[in-house]
């Protein structure tokens, strides 16, 4: 049997079609257009089998497709901005322009070799300026529209490496490059306003069902989040601020024996200063600072909290009622703060179980009479408002918008629609990204770049320091 050499027919074959530019795509109205992206790769140093898996599915694609007579566009580009390359960059004591180019073309002649049928001419790298200065162009327009705007938020900040931490970067509480603790600091950034569209991308999954994964769907719906509610204010007693909470069942606000704030909420340590409980509350909300959200939030984990020394007037009934921090309620969801109604919320008649608060019934099925010593579980189902005034009898979404209209009446709170979906900050303030180009000037504020003036380029003679710092703050034209 003849042998047969795949290694000398396969470059000579890939050798033939870079040559002839078989796969080069020019305009044909004589055939259909198909358009074929496959995600670009990272250029992080080497393809492994994950690439391969990847790219030689879209790659049979793209031959289907030119054997059914389409005249297919396959373009391949890298993915090339970002804090990988920057991080692997100091690590390896170089510079990330050139460590990310030099794996550039260590990646490209491997998948080269795989011969995979991509239009090499149009092959792009996003941190080049003739890229990245259409992201600049766009972000001009977001801009005119009103759909980015710059503010303060909260960061995650490593004092020893001058730097911002992406949540991937804090393990257990700890920057990941010199494990020390990191802290919260408040720095100004920019934002797109996504949340302009919370209700368009909710219509748009609807348009979408029968034809994606349902589960896809209901994982996009709840990542949206939309919940409608109230708004209510409850003022901290022997204080002057107040704590703000969203609910979405306004009609239990009656049965709102304590209240509970995330550990990042700025009340939790303020309410406990100058109380016996303020070293409690210092270490727990350290401790919260050291987990991640998703096992301070997981299903059926354990409920753990502390109280802040403080309390707070539920704005109906005037009683005051304890406030605590606990694990289980996050800055990212509503106002950071919850009324807490062990008899009707699963998650706080657990919580209200372990530490002994009070448990009471305000909201009572048809059927009978609740006993809120005998509940093994919150009854979580609309019914009957009992031990509420002018409430009682009343059930439902009448009830709750009876509730609403009267905290509105008196100045306490208001119906509101509350979305889980978060506007999307983009300026994590480190070196190897889009420059953003705005002007941030003395005597003008904020001052957008001139289109043509595009792009703003990215300066590559600057030093790294070895924690991680940005060289563009040290950088005085810049």
């Amino acid at each position: 049997m003849q042998e047969y050499d795949f290694k000398a027919i396969e470059a000579r074959w890939q050798d033939h079609w870079e040559s002839e530019k078989t796969f080069s795509v020019t305009e044909d109205p004589a055939r259909p257009k198909y358009y074929l992206l496959e995600m670009f790769p990272y250029p992080s140093g080497r393809i492994h089998m994950g690439h391969v898996r990847n790219y030689t599915i879209g790659d049979a694609l793209a031959r289907f497709k030119r054997m059914q007579g389409f005249n297919v566009l396959h373009p391949i580009g890298w993915d090339a901005f970002g804090m990988p390359a920057e991080n692997a960059a100091i690590k390896n004591n170089s510079h990330p322009a050139r460590w990310t180019l030099d794996n550039i073309d260590t990646m490209r002649a491997q998948l080269k070799r795989l011969g995979l049928s991509y239009d090499w001419d149009r092959e792009i790298a996003t941190c080049l300026p003739d890229y990245y200065k259409w992201n600049q162009w766009c972000f001009l327009k977001f801009h005119e529209r009103g759909l980015v705007y710059r503010k303060k938020s909260i960061v995650n900040w490593c004092e020893p490496c001058q730097t911002v931490l992406a949540n991937e970067q804090v393990v257990d509480g700890n920057c990941w490059r010199c494990d020390t603790p990191v802290v919260d600091r408040e720095q100004d950034g920019w934002f797109f306003k996504i949340t302009e569209y919370a209700d368009r991308l909710l219509e748009g999954c609807k348009t979408l069902s029968g034809s994606w994964p349902e589960q896809v769907l209901t994982m996009q719906s709840n990542w949206i989040g939309k919940s409608y509610g109230a708004e209510v204010s409850f003022k901290v007693k022997d204080g002057d601020g107040s704590i703000l909470i969203f609910t979405t069942r306004p009609d239990t606000l009656y049965g709102a024996t304590f209240m509970v704030l995330a550990p990042e909420h700025p009340l939790t340590t303020a309410l406990s200063r100058g109380t016996e409980q303020e070293a409690a509350v210092d270490a727990f909300v350290a401790r919260m600072k050291r987990m991640e959200k998703k096992d301070r939030t997981a299903e059926g984990g354990e409920k753990d909290g502390v109280f802040t020394g403080a309390y707070a007037i539920n704005p109906l009934n005037g009683e005051a009622i304890p406030v605590w921090t606990a694990n289980f309620v996050l800055m990212d969801y509503g106002t950071g703060a919850i009324m807490s109604v062990p008899a009707h919320d699963q998650r706080d008649f657990e919580f209200a179980k372990k530490y002994d608060l009070p448990i009471r019934i305000v909201i009572e099925p048809a059927d009978g009479n609740l006993d809120a010593s005998a509940l093994e579980s919150a009854f979580v189902s609309d019914g009957a408002m009992v031990h509420s005034e002018n409430f009682n009898g009343l059930a439902g979404d009448e009830a709750r918008r009876a509730v609403c209209d009267h905290l509105n009446q008196n100045g306490i709170g208001k119906a509101t629609v509350n979305f889980r979906l978060r506007d999307w900050g983009v300026s994590r303030q480190r070196y190897w990204g889009t420059p953003v180009p705005m002007i941030l000037c003395g005597a003008c504020g904020t001052v957008p770049v001139p289109e043509d003036q595009l792009p703003v380029v990215l300066p590559t003679d600057v030093e790294l320091g070895d924690k991680g710092q940005s060289p563009l703050h040290t950088l005085e034209r810049f």
